[in-house]
């Protein structure tokens, strides 16, 4: 299966041939602000270290976000995409609070399926309309 043949073809554009992945500009500070939480919070569990490449990725991000291009100013790799569906996703250890259990529970219900969830990496996100369903006791 080539690399994003998964993906919607509203977000085609930002896959490379070599099967690199573009990061428009205009998303890196929020990019940014994810894996910065995210790795953060994994060397605190685990006590390990950020890679050199790691490192490398988060200094180019910071540099994407630092150009703080113009509303108006148009990226010739980026196409406007309205697909018409918004999806708020929160991690484990968020959905734990609001469901008031641990963040290992919440993990468990997205590995089984009783909510809807997606891997990132290391983290579990949880769609919040499915975890909103799950907590009333609706369907998801």
């Amino acid at each position: 299966m080539p690399v994003g043949s998964g993906v919607g073809p509203g977000w085609a554009f930002l896959f490379q041939k070599d099967g690199s992945v573009v990061i428009p500009a205009s998303i890196a500070p929020e990019v940014l602000r994810v894996l910065v939480r995210d790795l953060t919070e994994r060397v605190r569990a685990d006590g390990g270290e950020v890679s050199p490449a790691a490192r490398g990725l988060l200094h180019a991000l910071h540099e994407a976000a630092s150009q703080r291009p113009s509303e108006s100013a148009a990226f010739e790799f980026e196409t406007p995409v309205d697909l018409g569906v918004t999806v708020q996703e929160v991690t484990a250890k968020q959905a734990a609070e609001l469901l008031g259990c641990s963040p290992q529970h919440a993990r468990d219900l997205a590995r089984k399926g009783r909510v809807a969830a997606r891997r990132a990496g290391w983290v579990w996100l949880i769609d919040r309309a499915s975890l909103d369903a799950f907590r009333t006791g609706g369907s998801a």
